[in-house]
């Protein structure tokens, strides 16, 4: 922050190409691990989540230390959670498709890899619907509080050992280890973590500073859930792009149990708050998402293109009842 001072660059748009430079090196060097002891799904629903959701922890972080409006946390999560969900998986599909069969331009891949990625999706799925349930009996009553945050926080801990210890099973299984490349390119991620928090604490401090109109603290949690949207989608129209489905949704779905639970939970520890007016509605479109999603995978290994369409509109209700109760 003082190099960019120094060479009087600061500007919200400076800040904003810090947050997607950073966001790009650590894709990078993500696609780097695949050649370093993880694959597929495991990529995407153990790694890439803390990756494409640490701008969300990091605002988390830096609410708690501002002492902050917690309930923009939630927001915040909501809007990445139903975003990655409908939107940045729905423009993929409608531009390629996404089959788990893969296509031409790449190696066929064998029916049980395709079972096993299959398997492991709809587990994660099954993860969203659990999560999102919890949340919502926790906030029925219009409060999260810190008995609360407890057990979102537990639950995810609990997921993430499930995780851990299938990909080590699979690493062994494969005898495969993680060499020291592994751990260099952890290195660069940091490198980038860094970045991160830098520009997002500049950006959420100047719109705090901007008291009215759209583009302010009245719209901090939506605002910043669809700036932390932006890795989500590059890694999906990335991997999409190069027939990679598997990944394209195990980020995505994975990167929503960063926000939720973990993020709701780490935010009621520091400051109990109470729910917006569209928790509601966010969760029951959040849920709906996830169910479509399972039903595709099951039925026909992926999602097909006409699915697009009606993923959009589910976002565009979701927008439209959430500003309309901001």
């Amino acid at each position: 922050m003082e190099l960019i001072e120094a060479l009087d660059l600061t500007s919200v748009w400076t800040y904003l190409a810090l947050f997607l430079a950073a966001s790009l090196l650590m894709i990078w060097r993500l696609e780097a691990l695949l050649s370093h002891g993880l694959e597929g799904t495991a990529l995407g629903t153990l790694v890439m989540p803390y990756c494409s959701g640490l701008g969300n922890l990091i605002f988390v972080a830096i609410i708690a230390a501002r002492g902050g409006p917690a309930q923009e946390v939630l927001t915040n999560s909501l809007v990445n959670n139903v975003t990655n969900l409908t939107l940045v998986l729905a423009l993929p599909t409608l531009a390629w498709g996404l089959s788990l069969r893969g296509g031409a331009t790449r190696k066929k891949t064998t029916d049980t890899t395709e079972q096993l990625n299959r398997l492991s999706l709809l587990l994660s799925l099954g993860a969203v619907l659990f999560f999102t349930g919890v949340t919502w009996a926790l906030g029925e009553d219009g409060r999260i509080s810190r008995s609360d945050g407890l057990v979102l926080i537990g639950v995810f801990l609990f997921w993430q050992c499930f995780q851990v210890f299938d990909v080590l099973r699979q690493n062994v299984r494969q005898r495969r280890s993680f060499g020291a490349a592994f751990y260099v390119d952890l290195g660069l991620v940091l490198i980038g973590a860094y970045a991160l928090y830098v520009s997002i604490e500049w950006l959420v401090a100047w719109l705090s500073a901007r008291p009215a109109g759209w583009v302010s603290a009245q719209h901090l949690g939506w605002l910043s859930g669809w700036l932390m949207v932006l890795p989500n989608a590059l890694i999906a129209f990335y991997y999409a792009a190069r027939r990679r489905a598997d990944i394209a949704f195990a980020s995505q779905i994975g990167d929503g149990h960063i926000c939720i639970p973990l993020c709701v939970g780490l935010i009621a520890l520091v400051q109990p708050f109470a729910v917006p007016r569209f928790f509601a509605t966010g969760l029951v479109i959040l849920a709906a998402a996830a169910i479509v999603h399972g039903i595709c995978l099951m039925v026909s290994g992926g999602l097909p293109r006409w699915l697009g369409w009606p993923l959009l509109a589910g976002y565009a209700v979701f927008v439209a009842q959430g500003l309309g109760a901001a």
